[in-house]
């Protein structure tokens, strides 16, 4: 499978997951069911494109790039859609998050590109 289309698939796990987060704060502890839905699907969805990118990258590189990319982005969400603010610490840590992010791809041996 070619690079291009391995990173295209994590990025869709990331954007859905990200999409199904949103939903799961809009569903209101499950009590609505649009919402309800569509952070069923779009987990579900999520999961199944993590599963096909972990066939060339490493789970643990995969789910680094998962997990810090979702969490920049749904503090995004939340700071734009649901008016919630990050503190000066909130936002240097995520900084961090990224950071670490771009060491491990960059330099590390353990990134197959």
């Amino acid at each position: 499978m070619a690079p291009a289309v391995v990173y295209a698939l994590l990025f869709a796990a990331i954007a859905l997951e990200v999409i199904g987060t949103t939903a799961l704060q809009l569903s209101q502890q499950f009590t609505r069911l649009g919402p309800t839905a569509v952070l069923v699907i779009c987990y579900a969805a999520a999961f199944y494109c993590l599963s096909i990118t972990l066939k060339v990258i490493p789970v643990g590189i995969a789910y680094a790039i998962w997990s810090a990319l979702g969490i920049v982005l749904i503090s995004a969400v939340g700071l734009i859609y649901f008016k919630q603010r990050l503190d000066a610490p909130a936002i240097i840590g995520l900084g961090l998050i990224v950071v670490g992010v771009l060491v491990v791809n960059l330099f590390s041996k353990s990134v197959s590109h």
